[in-house]
């Protein structure tokens, strides 16, 4: 959730776009209509209350949580903080809807929260007593503070403010022409995911607390340092933390510039000693004698990404994901350790093949993480000899978790229901729901059954496949059936909720929705996730078309109605295949997809992902790898194109510029296809505000309904 927020602020603050929040009413009851219909539709869902952050209080007593809910009308949303109290179950909501209130983090002693609220007219950091008593304003910034941590002790804490830190604007350069709205650069990375590089980054500060009051900190990335710390570009403060006597922050930090950064995930985690102010970086250049890996191999560098440190306890250690290559945004996150007396560092999950998120330190000897299997997410512990146990089990996401005294708590979600909270039992596993911040709509609107079946692919492997079928399903009767298309394209299909592409809502509509785990997917394994990287238009569009193959032979299957939808690599599997699916499909549709590989390579902006995923540049004619990549573009099979085709894209989409859509429907149109565009002039790689989202939806549905009804 905190990435989210930050990235979320993020689009505020650069695109100019949005103002601070007034008092927002809060009425998201459903209709009459809404209940006779009994129907899950897109009005419906965005009535639904969002639970982001939540944080069990230090003895475990209490648990602190957030819930963002949206108006419609006014194309907004806001965020309250919650508290429930664990052992009678009841629950208060702490901050009312005049601001939003977000990130609650406890006191070391419990017996105050902080938390970080617009409701000064910036955003600053607040504290309160967890009866809501005791609302006190613990800085008072002239900017805005993007994410924070208070140490254990109380006396010190970090916060995240933007820095100027060189000149970007020709009004800046060329002060004489203050009208001028020229941008000026140098290198690469002249602009990142949804916003330009105007010369200002998100730096790390540390700073004093004294009777409640925050002073202004120092800058430990340094002033003239032109990178970010959080990482560009979802900025996640979880990659920051301190150790248990405050005495040191670790964090995460990638000190590149330009085409250096631009090919290179190679981010470090840093160690800052507070009475020093110096920071040391443990994973290059590592002292002399240090030991290596529980094999004692040397590692010289450790040149992927490494992110979210976390101290033990005793703060002897630091625990952090780590990746293997870089350039490789969806390499194994292995679990780290580095032993800060020893020098010693650990690959705890060397011989468990799925990545650790969420870590969570357990005392000393051990740590909780959430891991994707067979598309799903568990809540999973190992030691530090390397023993792993998967403590939970079934079909749902865990997303995160808290614990605290003897408790835990986890944010899960299903295909069939958004995030909720949940207890989980440590003996069995077993999961108690413990809020319901969406019960009316359960009550009243039916969803459909999720089917798991799995697939035999051409290559004679099983893929795990998510059949979603209507809520009013008949087996006697026919159904027009979509396949989906993930994007990522690393990114797991697994039992998601999802805000943008809900299957649920798809299924509401009366389509069979058809979810393959197809190569190229987290959570079977590294050999079947690194599959697709340099072979896009192969084997995982044989498993596409073996799931759906699949599906139609099914007799509630209507192979006169299937259709085929994606976004990003989800949008280029959709031009790829309108040129090779062999009339099974009767409409398309893509947002923000790759359509010309070419023009992609010297669009996008970080260079190492294309680097990785097509194998190379396109002028490198003696890289095989590269060159099959180009070859197999699907702007180079438009001539084969015969179906109906929506294209959807943002304005703001940088990783994959709109400037692609563009392409593909010129070449839709040129070709004398019926296709329509949509392109939403404040959005990026998704679509995020309400009503932007109301009209994708209904641009969505209203084109399957007229081609697959």
């Amino acid at each position: 959730m905190k990435k989210l927020l930050l990235f979320m602020a993020l689009v505020s603050c650069l695109t100019g776009c949005e103002q601070r929040p007034q008092p927002l009413e809060i009425d998201n009851s459903l209709t009459a209509e809404e209940i006779s219909a009994a129907k899950f539709t897109p009005e419906v869902m965005w009535k639904m209350g969002r639970i982001g952050a939540a944080t069990l209080s230090p003895d475990g007593s209490k648990l602190l949580y957030t819930v963002t809910y949206y108006n419609m009308e006014e194309n907004r949303g806001v965020t309250a903080i919650y508290l429930r109290d664990m052992v009678s179950g009841a629950v208060r909501q702490l901050t009312d809807h005049a601001s939003n209130n977000l990130d609650p983090q406890w006191s070391a002693s419990g017996e105050r929260f902080y938390f970080i609220s617009d409701r000064s007219g910036s955003s600053q950091i607040w504290s309160m007593e967890p009866s809501g008593e005791g609302l006190a304003q613990v800085t008072e910034f002239a900017k805005d503070v993007e994410a924070y941590g208070v140490s254990p002790r109380g006396d010190k804490f970090f916060y995240v403010q933007r820095v100027q830190v060189c000149d970007r604007k020709s009004a800046d350069v060329h002060k004489d022409l203050p009208k001028s709205k020229a941008r000026i650069y140098d290198d690469l990375m002249a602009r990142h995911w949804n916003y330009w590089d105007e010369g200002s980054y998100l730096h790390i500060f540390v700073g004093d607390v004294t009777d409640g009051k925050a002073s202004e900190g120092v800058d430990i990335i340094g002033a003239e340092s032109a990178w970010d710390a959080p990482l560009a570009p979802y900025f996640d403060a979880g990659e920051i933390s301190w150790s248990a006597d405050g005495a040191k922050l670790a964090y995460t930090c990638k000190p590149l510039t330009g085409y250096e950064y631009a090919v290179s995930t190679d981010s470090d985690i840093f160690i800052y000693d507070v009475a020093t102010g110096e920071s040391l970086n443990i994973c290059k250049a590592m002292p002399d004698g240090v030991k290596f890996n529980t094999d004692r191999r040397r590692i010289p560098q450790m040149p992927g990404y490494d992110k979210y440190p976390i101290f033990s306890p005793n703060g002897k250690m630091v625990a952090f994901r780590s990746q293997r290559r870089a350039g490789n945004e969806s390499d194994k996150e292995r679990l780290f350790v580095w032993n800060s007396e020893t020098g010693e560092m650990r690959d705890l999950t060397a011989r468990f093949d799925y990545n650790a998120t969420n870590l969570i330190w357990d005392g000393n000897e051990a740590l909780w993480f959430v891991a994707p299997i067979e598309a799903t997410h568990q809540l999973c512990r190992v030691t530090l000899d390397g023993e792993v146990e998967v403590l939970t089990a079934g079909d749902h996401d865990i997303v995160s978790a808290t614990i605290a005294g003897g408790r835990t708590v986890v944010a899960m979600q299903k295909i069939t229901h958004a995030t909720e909270l949940f207890e989980v039992d440590a003996a069995s596993g077993r999961l108690a729901q413990i809020s319901n911040v969406n019960q009316e709509i359960y009550d009243n609107i039916p969803f459909g059954k999720v089917e798991k079946r799995w697939v035999k692919t051409t290559d004679g492997k099983k893929m795990l496949v998510w059949v979603i079928l209507p809520p009013d399903f008949d087996p006697a009767k026919k159904y027009p059936t979509l396949l989906y298309c993930q994007g990522g394209p690393q990114s797991v299909v697994s039992q998601f909720w999802s805000y943008r592409w809900n299957f649920q809502l798809m299924a509401a509509q009366g389509y069979v929705v058809v979810a393959p785990n197809r190569r190229g997917l987290p959570s079977f394994g590294q050999e079947w996730l690194d599959q697709i990287s340099g072979d896009y238009s192969g084997q995982n569009i044989r498993d596409y078309l073996s799931a759906i193959d699949d599906v139609a032979r099914e007799p509630w299957c209507d192979k006169e109605r299937l259709g085929c939808v994606g976004a990003s690599y989800g949008g280029y599997s959709v031009f790829f295949l309108a040129g090779c699916h062999q009339q099974r499909f009767k409409a398309f549709i893509a947002h923000c997809g790759i359509f010309n590989f070419e023009s992609m390579y010297g669009e996008t902006e970080e260079l190492f992902f294309i680097n990785n995923d097509y194998g190379g540049p396109y002028w490198d004619k003696a890289n095989r790898t590269a060159q099959r990549s180009y070859a197999n573009s699907p702007h180079k099979f438009v001539d084969k194109w015969d179906t109906p085709i929506l294209i959807i894209t943002g304005e703001y989409d940088f990783r994959i510029p709109y400037t692609q859509s563009l392409q593909a429907f010129t070449a839709a149109r040129a070709r004398g296809l019926d296709a329509r565009l949509v392109e939403f002039e404040n959005e990026a790689h998704q679509v995020f505000k309400p009503q932007n989202s109301l009209v994708w939806n209904r641009e969505f549905f209203g084109w399957l309904d007229k081609y697959l009804k």
